[in-house]
């Protein structure tokens, strides 16, 4: 497995194994490896011939007051653990490299599903996320990307990016990963003590109770918002940054829980933002 700092080296060595005929598949990530991005790394390893992993905590896709600075960093663990996965190549450019002296070309994905749920609560994320994707599938060049389905707004941000701006890729969603109890897996579980991290269940708990009643028949969206309400503020740590019930294939409102719909939330313990969804189809 051979670690690249250097955009240049990267992209060229992704460009001899395109014109050999390679399928390249691309898992991007900001490190700090759980078995959530492990997963996608078995499924890029299973469907592609060259497997990338990129490695970057991207700062413009942090806000002010964010946890870009305590964000976990281990490269060592991370490259140890994906040499075990069979991974071909590590992108892990530093911040100039990305952005040298001087850099102001962003990608801004525009409408509603940029404007709700995290794009509300954190002005400019997705801005910094659409940039750094875009320059990453630039470098890489790859034919499949992978993205895990606890980031569902993200997902959608980009696979609305590839489409509309002509990228030639398929974005590959993954299911999300969790730990036995329930809680989605996430670098920022790391953060938590063993109080924050029992109270974190309730955001799991919370969307099993949302689809308990909406498969016995709920379809007001405020009654089962509020049922949601109700149980997280039962964590004395919890509190809701947004909880959101709207249509899954493209993040627009409803006015009743009809076809396939995905349930969202936000929740902070403590300082600790952690988020969460699941999708239901009725």
């Amino acid at each position: 497995m051979q670690v690249f700092n250097s955009v240049n080296k990267m992209q060229e060595w992704c460009r001899d194994y395109k014109m050999q005929g390679k399928k390249i598949g691309l898992v991007p990530t900001m490190g700090y490896l759980h078995e959530g991005h492990l997963s996608l790394v078995k499924e890029a390893v299973k469907s592609c011939d060259i497997v990338v992993v990129s490695i970057f905590v991207n700062p413009i896709q942090f806000g002010v007051g964010e946890d870009f600075d305590d964000y976990p960093r281990d490269i060592s663990r991370d490259t140890n653990l994906l040499e075990k996965e069979n991974v071909h190549a590590v992108f892990a450019p530093s911040i100039k490299e990305m952005y040298p002296e001087g850099y102001s070309a962003f990608v801004q994905i525009e409408g509603e599903i940029t404007r709700k749920m995290c794009g509300a609560s954190r002005p400019g994320h997705f801005k910094g996320v659409a940039t750094v994707v875009s320059k990453l599938f630039n470098i890489c060049q790859p034919d499949l990307a992978f993205f895990g389905q606890k980031d569902a707004q993200q997902v959608m941000v980009i696979e609305k990016m590839v489409k509309e701006l002509n990228f030639s890729l398929e974005i590959i969603r993954c299911p999300i990963v969790r730990e036995q109890d329930g809680m989605a897996m996430s670098s920022r579980n790391a953060y938590l003590n063993k109080e924050q991290r029992q109270q974190a269940l309730i955001l799991s708990q919370a969307l099993n109770r949302a689809e308990d009643e909406i498969i016995n028949g709920e379809r007001n969206i405020k009654k089962v918002r509020e049922t949601m309400h109700e149980l997280i503020n039962e964590s004395p740590q919890a509190e809701v940054d947004y909880i959101i019930i709207c249509n899954a294939l493209d993040l627009s409102d409803l006015q009743e829980i009809r076809g396939k719909v995905l349930i969202a939330l936000a929740v902070k313990i403590g300082n600790i933002r952690l988020i969460d969804n699941l999708q239901v189809e009725v």
